[in-house]
Parts: structure tokens; C-alpha cells; sequence
């Protein structure tokens, strides 16, 4: 998600969801996507804009199985693209065909890929030629998608992405037109994993769409077949999603306010130069459902910098102790 799962938020999720299993094996997300970047800005921005896109790109150890997710619709551009991902480390790329943001769509990007099948093809080969997936040293192309544009059109789409053999195919249960105003259609994702099946693919399918945790993920994935979930806005305000013995409702709220803190300050270490008023938008997750949120909210809005930010917290947690 753009300006929402970044590196400091990624970190994040990959500090407070880690835990060990009883194999001793350590737990948390199976897998980590980037906020989407485009191919076209890596390969013709200018030396300042390429060093701001490149900070989409990084990522620390801690958030491995790492994905750099891409947009174009220049195949020439998302082949070099996905080759600069495979030079940075990255465990796979993903092309983003849902995103419904005027902007990308203009670009002939995003969700309106599903309205061009042919070009969306040719991206997906670009990008595998660029991953050299397959090959000993290449890494994996996955695909994120919708059900449709205007209306459903899983089963013509659907075999179209197929034909190219992406590693994995996300899909979002909703249509274009839909955005999120409507319930996600499961059972179009459980439709989705019959295709694949009927048509003898080995892509993974993966849900999207109204997960709001762990178990209702997983209660979802029993029910359609599907071979795993993406959760994106069930994590905001959340980075314990992922632990097994931590959520919002056993966490104190010193601590939520507290990790709040250390986002902040992780955001201004590794994002210094984006705008603060990004790092704004995970208030209104952190700070609700609680005596003061709303007051409390209110005044880290009005905040310009991690130090007031936590100068506020902190005049916050003292009032509550003296109460």
C-alpha cells in the first residue's frame, strides 16, 4: 500500500509479530510485499528522484521473504526495473494490475490492465525476463490483481494472467468500480482457485480483501482452497498482528502509544525527507477505541515532528497516571 507499508512500518511489523514457534522456528508474516514503486520513475527519473524512489526499495534482513512490488505498463521499463530488484536482493517481484488510483490508471497501470489483457501479458513476461525467474539465480514473479474493472470478468482475466505463469496471483474480491464499498466475494477467490486447477496452473492463489485477522484469514482460506491471504488493512496500528499471544485487546496502551513513538522516529531515521503528515494517517489507527483517543488524536495531528509527537504522548500517559 503506497505511503503505508513502508520500510519503518515493515520494520515494525517485523519486530513486534516476531516470535518463536514450539520447533523453535521463528514466526510472523510468511511473507512481506513494498509499498508499489513505479518502473517507469527507476528507470527515467533524475539522479533525485531515482534516490527517492530507491528509499521504497529498501529494506532490512528482519522483513525477509521480502517483495518489491512494481507498476508500468512499458515493458522495456518494468524488465530493467525488475532487474534492478533482482541486483537489490529482493526474494520476488509482484506487478501491481489493481490499484485504482486515477493517476496510475492513466498510465495505463494498475486496475486498468484488466482492460488490456495483451499489454498486461507482455508486463508479466517483461518483468520474469528481468527476475530471470526459473533460471538458478532468479527469483519469482507474482501478480496482484482485481475480479474485474466495470463488472466481474474473473473467467476471462483470470486464464489471461495464468497463461504467463506468475509464481503467485493475488486477488483482490472486488471489482475496480467496487473499490472497498462493498463486501469482498470470497467465493469468487474459491472460483478463482477452480480455474487454476482446471486449467492444470501451479500458480498460487492468494485472497484479498476484508481479513481482519489471522484466524478470519485463515477461516477464509479453509473455506475457498485458497493457498494463503494477503492482509493489508487488518496490520494498521496493529504490528503485532502477526504474534500469536499479542493484539490490541492484551496490549497495553502505554505500549501501543509508546510503539506509536518509536514508528514516528523510525519514519524521520529512514524517510526524512518525505513529507510528516504520511506518518499522520497511522494516528488514526494507534490512537482509537480508548478514554481521550479522539482529543489525543487530535493533538498528534497538530504535531510537525517525532519530538512533539512524543512530547504529546508523554504529557498524555503522565495525565493518566495521575488520574
Amino acid at each position: 500500500m503506497a505511503d503505508v507499508t513502508d520500510a519503518p512500518f515493515r520494520q515494525m511489523i517485523a519486530k513486534y509479530s516476531s516470535h518463536t514457534r514450539k520447533d523453535g522456528s521463528v514466526g510472523g508474516p510468511d511473507v512481506t510485499w513494498t509499498e508499489f514503486v513505479a518502473a517507469d520513475g527507476l528507470v527515467r527519473a533524475t539522479p533525485e528522484g531515482k534516490v527517492k524512489l530507491m528509499a521504497d526499495l529498501i529494506y532490512s534482513e528482519e522483513e525477509r521473504p521480502i517483495v518489491a512490488q512494481l507498476f508500468s505498463s512499458n515493458p522495456d521499463h518494468m524488465e530493467q526495473a525488475a532487474a534492478l530488484c533482482l541486483e537489490l536482493g529482493f526474494d520476488g517481484v509482484d506487478i501491481n494490475m489493481g490499484c485504482p488510483d486515477r493517476s496510475i490508471e492513466k498510465q495505463g497501470c494498475g486496475a486498468a490492465m484488466i482492460k488490456n489483457p495483451d499489454s498486461a501479458k507482455e508486463i508479466i513476461r517483461a518483468a520474469k525476463r528481468g527476475c530471470r525467474m526459473g533460471e538458478v539465480d532468479g527469483i519469482p514473479v507474482s501478480v496482484k490483481t482485481r475480479i474485474g474493472y466495470d463488472k466481474d470478468e474473473l473467467e476471462e482475466w483470470l486464464p489471461a494472467i495464468l497463461s504467463e505463469g506468475p509464481a503467485a496471483l493475488t486477488l483482490h474480491a472486488r471489482t475496480r468500480k467496487e473499490m472497498s464499498k462493498v463486501p469482498a466475494r470470497w467465493d469468487r477467490v474459491k472460483r478463482a482457485v477452480e480455474i487454476r486447477d482446471e486449467l492444470g496452473s501451479e500458480t498460487l492463489i492468494l485472497g484479498n480483501g476484508d481479513a481482519y485477522s489471522l484466524k478470519d484469514a485463515a477461516d477464509k482460506v479453509s473455506a475457498t482452497g485458497a493457498d494463503g491471504a494477503m492482509l493489508g488493512r487488518a496490520i494498521f496500528g496493529n504490528p503485532w498482528l502477526f504474534h500469536p499471544d499479542k493484539d490490541l485487546d492484551n496490549v497495553t496502551l502505554e505500549e501501543r502509544l509508546l510503539v506509536l513513538v518509536e514508528h514516528t522516529k523510525l519514519f524521520e531515521e529512514l524517510l526524512s525527507f518525505k513529507n510528516f503528515s504520511i506518518m499522520k494517517k497511522h494516528y488514526k489507527a494507534y490512537v482509537n477505541s480508548f478514554p481521550g483517543a479522539a482529543e489525543l488524536r487530535a493533538d498528534l495531528m497538530e504535531a510537525n515532528n517525532g519530538a512533539e509527537v512524543e512530547e504529546r504522548i508523554n504529557v498524555y500517559l503522565a495525565a493518566c497516571t495521575t488520574k
